[in-house]
């Protein structure tokens, strides 16, 4: 019954939660059970809620493995829940059948047939894939690595690190064999079992559950009868090792009515370690109506050690596994959980409800438990463990009467081990002390020490625990143990356990402060083991604030090193230095210590900060002047610094003859000058670096300063110009050089850039001084490689150099084409060996030009000649015989020619120019071009021409092409016509032919005479004398390319109708019919009677195409030639009557003399064609026939589409019925079955559907349907048993009933709803409620069934349809809702209580808008308060006033989200229930803003201020300024000037002076001395003064001057008391203000009024307090003992030293040496540091303080 009544209250609980706010941690997520019950369960969220269909949420669709994603896969798509992202949704387009998330990693798991993949979401990559061997039929991820695949067969597992495919782990035992569906598989911890479980139907409708444990190692089975089971890890008392238990549901499947048990064992433990932990099963109580029950999952909590078994009924149960005892049972849901996860963080489960999708967590509920196991299962033992295990509440009082009963009894051990597992219960000092009173027993250890040995082996000790261990250990000298418990983290570490252990061991001590966070302490501990260096980044790291400065000052003198360390430290300390850099540089040097300083400032200054130049300069400083120039050498050299005063520093480096660092430091180019006086003392590659940190100007003129102290730098200067030539430019370079005249220097500096520059001047200046130095080689490389130098300066400088070597200019020359230059400049200085080298080694293809040169200059003949024969073959032929052309001196070259020739030339050009000599001497010339194969036609073709036409068209003729347009010219200019024929002819070339006989000729102009010879010759003599069918054949294709068919057709006649080697040719008959139907129509019919050898096909094609349209002589081809004697083949002459009945049909459209043809020769093939063309002609009826002759059924869907346009269905069906023998096509038989239908021949219909056919039974009957045929298409929808169409027949037949009993075997929603409809307009109400009952079980089309009975009137009957579907098994929430709204609009009196009925089942915001239009208010705020809507209700409760209730208003006000609401509210009590008001305040007190509610309260008026005035008390805690000054005026205005007071002693958040203004006036004292209060707590002092003046408040007076401490102030009281006479006034105004008044003021006061009585005791008071001070001065004055003369002596130590050791002074990595300081006073400047006056050696006076002592407190 409690059971019972919990679930009830859950689900009046459990609400939908918005995404945007889902949390999944309990102390987040609202629980839906009582405070009382051991779990908690809440609803996470709807799966439908985030628009996962209802299809999707089953097993194997939706899985979850963990807590962080739930997967969905949907028809096209998969959808991802992301839990730890506030239940984001993602979705993917993927089509799977199955998709699983892994446990711990972004990675997806997808499954298509046997297909499986591995993706990783984060780096979108696939990881895996492979395609099993078997189909998957479950899968799980085993681990976070692996994933389980179970096959029929078999299990596999894969592994995702590496390439391995799925390795199969072992078989499936028979108990779960291929009829088991597997519904769970667990790996164990270790890796080593296997669990595969499942379930099959048994007998009587039990379901059987089986499970298969396996063993990796030992490769073995173990069945076991169950549903459900899991492996835990759990630590056992008593053993060191925790223990992997299995924990199953055991149900034996023989005998059901056994009650079902839990079973407990450890598996995998090694027999060497003892034995294995088991537990006795113990029974499930499962309740009386749970019978069949059985459990879907069982999933275990790391955290608390429980287990919680779901079932399919829905039932929770939870077992504690170290006892295996059952905690807890409860239902918890209705519906099917088939997919369970768990949480590790929090220990809950999670599961998911099919088709639901409702995602819940449960959770144990640790407060509850330890109470209800007590109270209600009574079990007190189970409560001890489990309280002393999870460390839970509620077992304090069994812990201490086990306790009690122990210790009575002397049971120490017991006892001990109580106290151990009871967690926090008993551990308190009472309990120590009990044991401390134990007295020990003879022969064993003391209590307390076996009471302490026993929580240091179940786990840690607390803090008063471990100091009261410590003290005996400690005593007994044995701090080894200490120290092990510390490292093993037994001890809870205390100031007061530091404290013990310091005069031990301080490094302990150091660890235990440490670790309790004592810092000063630890700080301290540091100090005394000289760790220094740790002190500084302890206290950053804890944010311990300390006086640095005086510790500093005191490690100064005592430990300069320890002192150094510490100011490293604080000058590194997170977050910035912690001491001044500058002041405490100035320390260590004040005390000689330079090199502590160099030390120390290296290391504050390394961050390189532009504010520490001042700093960096000094350093340098020190170093440069105090004898240590290495060290800042050292420094400059790391160049950690780089803001110091460079020019200063310079000027100290060149002091110290740093040459190359003064250098580094000047930037005036005149101190670099001097400076570089000594740069032979320099490196040369210093120099040569310098330079680079120069610009131009100065590096130009730094040069000729170095190059004009002689020549000793040039050799330098050379490697500067070499590395920045671009920088300084070449020019200014060269100008260096050449004005201080070194020409080596610049001939090596050139030398070394020339062959990477792309400055002329640059190569002209490097040849230049090359030659200048007599490097006649260089110069010549130079002028032969380089494309940079200007070649015309080059080479007047080398013309006018006159060199002895003229190859620099020969090359130069020949480059540029200075040749003319070159030949005249060697010819007229007799240099003519050089010519010859120059055109036989240099460039022979400049010979001509030498030659023409020569010519020029008249050089001898013989010479030419010789250079001639001396170049040879080199020389270019065209070139020089065009130069001797144009100077007629062409025969000087026939003998080299000649030799050319003999030697075997092929060369045209050689050719060429033999041959124009032999032609014009007329040596034989016909033979040289009829013979000669090597000379060019085109070129000895127009030298002939002037000579001799003849000889150019040999030439021409010779050219076999190339001349074809020379030639024709030619012989048109000399009347050549017979000649060319005949080269016509044997060219065979069309386009040649084209060439002479389309030349052009302006239409209606006379014919060309030279066109028409041509003409003439080829007929009468070049065709007749050939003998070549090819010649033939190309000249009767040239005639008609030419278009020429009158000349052709005469051509062809006499070539073959009189008679020739060619009569018979098939070409020239085809050639001369096609000729004559392009000329001349009517002489094709006669050619085709006289020709019988030609293509006849191709022919007629011809003759019908319409540029021609010869039809009858087409049709007399294919008739001549399908005759017997022509064509022997039947096929060939079938083919040629088609054409032939083709021509009739096609192009003389005569249909009847084609029927006739058809007839005569009465072939298939041309009935098919004739078929053809009547179907074309819209003649189907005699297609048919003709098709039905040619038994051809190929054009059957034309047909039928003829036949169905003219409707003549009796004539198609036989042709149907023709066709349906020889082709099983779905169009014929749908036809044949419409054509049956047409004709109304219904029984052959039936008979034919019946019986086998292909035809599209649905389309025929839905074109049947649509045509009104109602009959027929009843036959054929029951032949295909089509309800839904049935139903629709029988409802046009009007046969409802039978519309009814199809539309219920149809079970369709639109059929049941086209009936409903139908029954309804009909009036048979009970046929469509019927109907309509299955309508509404659908969301989708609720609306068309209200619409559809609405629009017909029918209400009554419209609400009971819908009062009926309340009833029905799978009722959806859209009927609740439906009714509901027909309710507000027909039966309103039915509205709240069917919403307080059926709330959880309403679709609550279309119902309340339903409620309000029909202004039924009430239910609206009911329905907006139950789905929590709060903002909504109490907004319809102030606009409607019937709607308001009081205590519900209340209740809903303090729950909205909208905060403006709740202001709202404010004004609407104000307005309309006041009486109420304070009550609304007392409730929304936390959640409004009260300074806006004062102000609201303000625009309402006064009587609203009083009317808030106990809100305002209630809140006046918050000390608001509004609050505060709201009650203050009240408070004034009820002249209550105690609660005044009272408000601004505790409340100071007001404007305190305006109220002292304000009261400062009033009528009463009590408020005047309220304002002098006011006054004196704003320090108003004179006001508040004033003010009680006029009031005679002496007292207030006196303690307001007194708490001012202002001397005048109280001077000026007490003048006005001697004024006013007020004697007791005065001297109580001398003892309270003693303090703050001068006793000479005192003193006059007293003797010039004559209060001497009264000035006395202030007289008595000042000389006691002078005596008292006098006293300690002198105490303090006292000489001291001489136990401070070891630090005089130690500090005079100090001035003997002098200088460094043996002067040397190491750098080291960041830190100096540790020489002796040097000396104050060898002329290091202390003016920067600031010593301040009265500060010996500027040292602060402050002393070290004492090491017991905290620092900085």
């Amino acid at each position: 019954k409690h059971l019972y009544s919990l679930r009830k209250n859950q689900h009046q609980h459990i609400k939908s939660y918005s995404i945007s706010t889902l949390s999944l941690e309990p102390s987040q997520v609202h629980s839906t059970m009582a405070a009382n019950v051991p779990i908690v369960f809440n609803e996470a969220l709807n799966l439908q809620q985030l628009g996962v269909p209802e299809g999707s949420i089953k097993h194997g669709l939706t899985t979850m493995e963990s807590d962080s994603w739930i997967i969905c896969v949907e028809p096209s798509q998969v959808t991802m829940v992301d839990l730890k992202n506030g239940g984001q949704v993602t979705r993917r387009n993927i089509s799977a059948e199955a998709a699983i998330m892994n446990p711990t990693a972004n990675i997806l798991a997808l499954r298509s047939g046997a297909v499986v993949q591995m993706f990783n979401l984060d780096t979108k990559q696939k990881l895996k894939s492979y395609n099993m061997p078997e189909p998957v039929l479950y899968w799980k991820w085993a681990s976070s690595s692996t994933l389980a695949l179970v096959s029929a067969s078999s299990v596999f597992h894969w592994n995702i690190t590496g390439p391995e495919d799925p390795a199969k782990m072992f078989d499936r035992h028979q108990s779960v064999g291929p009829n088991c569906q597997i519904i769970n598989y667990h790996l164990s911890p270790d890796s080593k079992w296997c669990l595969l479980g499942g379930i099959s139907a048994g007998a009587g409708g039990v379901v059987n559950g089986n499970m298969q444990l396996y063993s990796t190692e030992k490769k073995v089975s173990q069945p076991l009868q169950g549903h459900a089971g899991a492996f835990a890890v759990i630590k056992l008392i008593g053993r060191d090792d925790p223990a992997q238990v299995l924990v199953f549901h055991d149900k034996k499947n023989d005998n059901p009515g056994d009650a079902p048990k839990i079973f407990i064992m450890e598996v995998g433990r090694d027999p060497a370690k003892g034995p294995a932990f088991r537990l006795a099963p113990t029974q499930i109580p499962v309740p009386p109506d749970a019978a069949q029950d059985f459990p879907v999952s069982l999933v275990v909590s790391k955290k608390e050690e429980v287990a919680f078994l779901m079932t399919k009924m829905g039932y929770i149960y939870m077992f504690d596994i170290p006892s295996g005892k059952t905690m807890y049972r409860a239902k918890i849901t209705n519906d099917t959980v088939f997919c369970t996860a768990s949480q590790d963080s929090s220990g809950a489960m999670f599961g998911i409800t099919v088709r639901k999708g409702q995602v819940f967590r449960i959770q144990l509920n640790g407060p509850a438990l330890v109470p209800y196991i007590v109270t209600t299962l009574r079990d007190n033992d189970l409560a001890i463990k489990v309280a002393g295990r999870l460390n839970l509440p509620g077992a304090e009082n069994l812990y201490a009467a086990e306790f009690e009963r122990l210790i009575t009894a002397r049971d120490v051990v017991a006892a001990a081990k109580l106290v151990a597992s009871s967690g926090t219960a008993l551990r308190t000092p009472a309990t120590i002390a009990r044991f401390q009173q134990i007295p020990a027993e003879p022969g064993s250890p003391q209590p307390v020490f076996q009471y302490f040995s026993t929580l240091l082996e179940s786990g840690r000790l607390n803090e008063q625990e471990s100091i009261e261990l410590a003290k005996p250990v400690l005593q007994q000298g044995r701090p080894q143990l200490m120290e092990k418990w510390l490292k093993d983290d037994k001890l809870q570490c205390s100031e007061a356990l530091g404290d013990l252990i310091m005069p031990s061991d301080a490094g302990m001590a150091l660890s235990v402060y440490l670790r309790s966070e004592c810092h000063a302490k630890a700080i301290n501990c540091f100090v005394q083991r000289g760790e220094y260096d740790k002190i500084v980044p302890y206290s950053t790291s804890v944010g311990f604030k300390m006086d640095y400065s005086s510790m500093l000052s005191q490690l100064l003198f005592n430990n300069p090193q320890g002192a150094l360390d510490l100011a490293k430290g604080l000058v590194n300390a997170e977050g910035g230095p912690l001491i001044d850099i500058q002041s405490t540089a100035e320390a260590f040097l004040s005390s000689n210590r330079v090199q502590e300083t160099t030390a120390f400032l290296l290391e504050a200054l390394k961050e390189n900060k532009p504010e520490h130049a001042y700093l960096q300069t000094k350093l340098l400083e020190i170093n440069l002047i105090g004898g240590a120039p290495q060290v800042a050498d050292a420094i400059m050299q790391n160049g950690i610094l780089t803001h110091y005063d460079r020019p200063h520093v310079g000027k100290l480096c060149e002091k110290a003859g740093m040459w190359q660092r003064a250098a580094e430091h000047y930037t005036d180019i005149n101190d670099i000058k001097r400076v570089f006086k000594n740069s032979h003392q320099m490196t040369p590659e210093f120099v040569v670096e310098y330079f680079g940190k120069l610009n131009r100007e100065q590096s130009i003129a730094l040069m000729k300063d170095m190059l004009s102290r002689g020549p000793a730098n040039v050799q330098v200067c050379v490697e500067i110009a070499k590395k920045y030539n671009e920088e300084l430019g070449a020019k200014d370079l060269v100008e260096v050089f050449e004005q201080s005249k070194a020409i080596e220097g610049l001939y090596y500096y050139l030398g070394a850039i020339v062959n990477f520059s792309e400055d002329p001047i640059v190569h002209f200046k490097y040849i230049q001084s090359s030659c200048m130095l007599g490097q006649f080689k260089e110069a010549e490389r130079v002028c032969r490689d380089s494309n940079i130098y200007n070649p015309d300066e080059v080479k007047k400088y080398l013309k006018g150099a006159k060199l002895p070597d003229p190859r620099p200019l020969i090359h130069v020359c020949d480059r540029y084409d200075f040749v003319d230059e070159l030949t005249e400049y060697l010819y007229l200085n007799s240099l003519l060996q050089y010519i010859e080298v120059y055109v036989t080694k240099v460039s022979p293809s400049k010979t001509p030009m030498v030659i023409g040169k020569l010519f020029d200059l008249g050089a001898n003949e013989d010479f030419i000649k010789r250079l001639l024969m001396a170049v040879g073959t080199a020389c270019p032929v065209d070139e020089l015989v065009e130069i001797a052309e144009t100077r007629n001196r062409l025969r000087l070259l026939q003998p080299w020619l000649e030799a050319r020739v003999a030697t075997g030339s092929t060369e045209a050009a050689t050719h060429n120019a033999l041959g124009k000599i032999i032609i014009t001497i007329n040596k034989d010339p016909k033979a040289f071009l009829i013979n000669n194969m090597f000379y060019e036609p085109k070129v000895l073709g127009p030298f002939c021409e002037s000579l001799d036409p003849s000889l150019a068209f040999l030439a021409y003729k010779k050219g076999s092409g190339e001349c074809d347009d020379q030639l024709i010219k030619i012989s048109f200019d000399h009347g050549l016509y017979r000649d060319l024929a005949r080269y016509l002819v044997e060219r065979q070339d069309l386009e040649l032919w084209a060439k002479v006989l389309n030349k052009d000729e302006t239409e209606g102009a006379e014919e060309d005479p030279q066109k028409r010879q041509l003409i003439d010759q080829v007929v009468e003599w070049a065709l007749p004398e050939s003998t070549s069918a090819d010649e033939v054949s190309c000249t009767v294709k040239a005639f008609m390319a030419a278009d020429l068919p009158g000349e052709l057709i005469v051509l062809l006649e006499r070539i073959i109708l009189q008679g020739s080697d060619f009569s018979d040719n098939k070409n020239l008959q085809n050639l001369l019919i096609l000729t004559a139907i392009r000329a001349d129509g009517s002489r094709v019919a006669g050619y085709v009677d006289q020709l019988d050898n030609f293509d006849a096909k191709d022919i007629a094609l011809i003759c019908v195409s319409e540029s021609h349209m010869l039809y009858e002589e087409a049709y007399s081809i294919y008739c001549k030639f399908s005759k017997p004697e022509f064509m022997q083949s039947k096929e060939d002459q079938e083919e040629l009557q088609v054409l032939a009945i083709g021509v009739l049909v096609d192009f003389m459209k005569d249909l009847d003399r084609a029927k006739t043809y058809a007839s005569q020769v009465d072939k298939k093939p041309v009935w098919s064609k004739l078929g053809k063309a009547q179907l074309e002609e819209k003649l189907p009826a005699d297609a048919i026939e003709s098709y039905i002759n040619a038994e051809d059924p190929s054009e059957y869907i034309a047909v039928c589409a003829e036949a169905n346009d003219s409707e003549i269905y009796t004539e198609l069906i036989p042709y149907l019925e023709m066709a349906r023998k020889s082709m099983q096509e779905n169009v014929i038989d749908t036809e044949l079955i419409y054509a049956f239908a047409k004709t109304n021949r219904l029984t052959d219909l039936e008979m034919f559907v019946n019986g086998p056919n292909v035809a599209n039974i649905q389309s025929i009957g839905d074109r049947c349907f649509d045509e009104g045929l109602y009959n027929a298409a009843k036959k054929i929808f029951t032949s295909i048993n089509n309800n839904s169409k049935l139903a629709l027949c029988h409802i046009h037949l009007e046969e409802y009933r039978e519309a009814v009993a199809a539309a219920g075997k149809a079970n369709n929603v639109s059929t049941w709803k086209s009936v409903c409809f139908a029954c309804l307009r009909a009036g048979e109400f009970r046929l469509a409620s019927q109907c309509g009952l299955e309508v509404i079980k659908y969301p989708d089309h609720v609306d068309d069934i209200v619409n559809c009975y609405s629009d017909l009137g029918h209400f009554t009957h419209l609400v009971s349809l819908f009062e009926q579907g309340l009833g029905l098994e799978d009722a959806h929430i859209g009927i609740f809702t439906e009714l509901g709204i027909l309710y507000t609009k027909h039966v309103p009196e039915k509205v709240m209580e069917h919403c307080k009925v059926f709330f959880s089942k309403l679709n609550v915001s279309k119902v309340v808008r339903a409620c309000e239009r029909a202004r039924l208010f009430s239910p609206a705020v009911y329905l907006y308060m139950q789905d929590k809507q709060f903002d909504n209700a109490v907004k319809v409760m102030m606009d409607r006033a019937p709607a308001y209730e009081n205590e519900l208003f209340l209740d809903a006000i303090v729950k909205v989200r909208n905060a403006e609401i709740m202001y709202k509210a404010v004004q609407f009590y104000l307005n309309l229930h006041p009486l109420g008001f304070t009550k609304l305040m007392e409730v929304v007190e936390p959640h409004v803003d009260h300074s806006r509610v004062v102000s609201q309260l303000r625009r309402t008026g006064d009587w609203a201020l009083q009317l808030g005035q106990q809100y305002m008390k209630n809140v006046q805690g918050a000390d608001l300024s509004a609050v505060n000054e709201a009650l203050n005026e009240l408070y004034i205005e009820d002249e209550d000037y105690e609660s005044l007071r009272k408000s601004i002693d505790r409340f100071k958040n007001f404007n305190m002076i305006a109220l002292a203004q304000k009261l400062a006036a009033h009528e009463l004292l009590e408020f005047r001395r309220i304002s002098a209060y006011v006054y004196r707590c704003n320090k108003k002092w004179n006001q508040s003064i004033e003010l009680s003046k006029g009031d005679r408040m002496w007292k207030d007076c006196i303690d307001t001057a007194n708490e001012s401490t202002d001397a005048e102030i109280i001077e000026k009281l007490l003048r006005f008391f001697c004024e006013t006479s007020e004697k007791e006034c005065f001297c109580a105004a001398l003892y309270t203000c003693y303090t703050h008044i001068s006793p000479d003021v005192a003193l006059e006061l007293g003797w010039i009024n004559g209060y001497h009585n009264f000035v006395v005791p202030f007289l008595i008071q000042t000389f006691k307090h002078t005596h008292d001070r006098l006293k300690a001065l002198e105490s303090k004055t006292m000489k001291a003992d001489d136990s401070g003369n070891a630090e005089d002596d130690i500090a005079a130590s100090y001035g003997g030293l002098n200088g460094f050791n043996n002067g040397m002074l190491m750098i080291e990595s960041g830190g100096l040496g540790l020489a002796q300081p040097p000396q104050m006073g060898n002329g290091i400047d202390m003016s920067g540091f600031g010593v301040p006056n009265g500060v010996p050696n500027g040292m602060p006076p402050q002393g070290m303080p004492q090491m017991g002592m905290s620092m900085g407190m």
